[in-house]
């Protein structure tokens, strides 16, 4: 195999590093990059298994370059990026019922991860018992994998298959669990046993090399830097040092829920909260909260929040009208993060029922007089998570005319002009529905027509999560129609602005509900609660397809539908 060029490879800058040069052997890099390309493959050769030819093996992941001598953290951000994306590969074919491809992709993981493993212990001077025990069961479920994908490539019966795919899809689930807890484990050592000069690091650009955990050759960690990083952010009192070491303590959590964990167990909230308690450091409150909002996706960071009084601390911004718009706007994303019903954990934030109701008043007048779409996002989608939080919370805000409020907010493009934005409005609403007082604050500010324009949400761009938003927007107008409409008065203001025809219409043709079920079950429940009132609504045979049946058959009736084009 010939090699273009000279034998050498000579003052080659790369690209994100300022004059960063470097002289590089070309046949030592080659040979050091052979050994990566080539391992899966004489793995596959070794065990009798051929080299797919399939369309999408080209996709397959190469590493590129191996991690240097004595590197343990580059090797475990390398090959755990690798073995992250080849797990999730691996439920697509599964799904797919690709068979061969799944077990091929089988094979070459348990490559990847015998490397992992190997390399690491090779290098790192961190082993312990527990690591041990973490590596064997790993392996064991790899092992376990190969074995029970190659039997499914002998298996004929598509209900033994069946039976066999849901076998594949646990041992899948456990061998992910027991990946990352190795790697979380042992990227948590590194980062106690490992020092690092920040001013180093800020220099030679090596957080942003690290961009989809891909290394541009800088010989420093965004992991082992977050401990330095958030005792320089503790120590300093210079606040250009201070708002520095905050951005690229920011860049670390972009990485994923794996270096937050690490920066909130070692003092990444602590430090940030102390910034936010300082005058001199007012201009730093917008960036030092957004790069708490990041940490509070894992419930560490919630925990250490809990720990300093953060919600208090958060409280007082929202309150102090002092504060510029930006930083009230990030601290009500701070909020929204800690409330997020997808973390157990806040459930059991006992200081922030103690400031609830000063949040919630704040929160509201936020929306009121937010200048842009973003800051009205962000302090919405906090009540929105509230409501979930605590039912006193609708109390709240059924006091402080929030119904006014947001539906006024859906008239102003400036404010609300994305799916997005209408799905914090819609969930607060659909929460808020529950409350008997709320259905004539709601006729009284043109809600339903509000909600009637909600269940006609379409997407621009296509993309899928903003797909995704619309089918939430109309699942919960929904919703909130039907909790409503337990008044008279809302279910015959319903009628009257067609709505039981847009819901028969989401009912029957699935391309106005992108064929979504969820949106569908909603529908059904909607109209049906409106014939109970106003029955003189529905033509016969939307009667007697849609509401007269058991809700599960006018559900699979309807999610069987084909559309006429006639």
């Amino acid at each position: 195999m010939a090699l273009p060029g000279g034998h050498h490879l000579d003052s080659v800058t790369l690209p994100g590093q300022r004059l960063h040069l470097m002289q590089v052997d070309s046949v030592q890099r080659w040979m050091e990059d052979l050994k990566l390309m080539t391992e899966c493959e004489c793995m596959c050769v070794l065990q009798a298994k051929p080299i797919s030819l399939e369309e999408d093996a080209q996709g397959d992941l190469i590493l590129a370059g191996g991690p240097g001598p004595g590197d343990p953290l580059q090797l475990l951000l390398k090959r755990g990026w690798v073995i992250s994306t080849e797990l999730r590969r691996i439920g697509q074919k599964l799904a797919q019922d690709r068979w061969a491809r799944v077990h091929s992709m089988s094979v070459r993981l348990t490559c990847h991860a015998r490397s992992m493993v190997s390399e690491y212990s090779a290098v790192s001077r961190n082993s312990s018992k527990e690591m041990g025990q973490i590596e064997k069961l790993l392996m064991e479920k790899c092992s376990e994998l190969s074995a029970v994908t190659e039997r499914c490539l002998q298996v004929e019966n598509e209900h033994v298959l069946k039976s066999m795919k849901a076998c594949v899809s646990e041992t899948l689930s456990m061998l992910g669990q027991h990946f990352g807890q190795l790697l979380e484990l042992a990227l948590t050592r590194e980062v106690q046993t490992e020092s690092c000069s920040v001013t180093e690091l800020e220099c030679s650009g090596g957080i942003s090399a690290y961009c989809n955990l891909c290394l541009l050759g800088s010989s420093n960690s965004p992991v082992s830097a977050s401990q330095a990083l958030v005792r320089k952010i503790d120590a300093s009192d210079n606040i250009y040092t201070t708002e520095s070491t905050t951005g690229n303590l920011f860049s670390l959590t972009q990485e994923g829920a794996p270096l937050c964990r690490i920066i909130a167990k070692e003092g990444g909230v602590v430090a940030l909260f102390k910034i936010c308690r300082q005058d001199t450091f007012r201009c730093l409150y917008p960036q030092a909260l957004r790069t708490l909002a990041s940490i509070c996706c894992v419930e560490e960071g919630v925990h250490q929040l809990e720990k300093v009084d953060g919600v208090l601390c958060l409280a007082d911004i929202l309150t102090d009208d002092s504060h510029s718009e930006a930083t009230r706007a990030e601290a009500a994303a701070v909020v929204a993060q800690v409330t997020s019903p997808h973390l157990p954990v806040t459930q059991h934030l006992s200081s922030f029922m103690e400031s609830m109701e000063e949040i919630v008043t704040a929160l509201v007048k936020l929306c009121q007089e937010a200048s842009s779409g973003e800051v009205f996002l962000l302090a919405s989608a906090a009540l929105a998570n509230i409501t979930f939080f605590d039912t006193m919370a609708c109390e709240m805000l059924l006091q402080l005319n929030a119904i006014r409020v947001l539906l006024e907010a859906c008239s102003d493009k400036q404010r609300v002009d994305t799916p997005y934005t209408r799905d914090q409005i819609v969930t607060i609403l659909a929460n808020m529905s529950v409350l008997e007082q709320c259905a004539s604050d709601i006729i009284q500010e043109n809600g339903v027509q509000l909600i009637m324009g909600m269940l006609s949400e379409k997407p621009r761009s296509g993309t899928p999560a903003e797909v995704a938003a619309c089918e939430r927007v109309q699942q919960k107008a929904a919703v909130t129609l039907a909790r409503l409409s337990r008044d008279p008065d809302v279910a015959r203001e319903a009628v009257r602005l067609s709505c039981m025809s847009r819901l028969i219409k989401l009912c029957r043709s699935p391309s106005e509900r992108n064929s979504s079920d969820a949106v569908l079950v909603a529908c059904l429940a909607a109209l049906r609660r409106l014939a109970g009132v106003c029955p003189e609504g529905l033509q016969d045979s939307d009667f007697q397809q849609l509401v007269q049946p058991r809700l599960v058959d006018s559900f699979l009736l309807c999610s069987n539908m084909e559309e006429s084009f006639v």
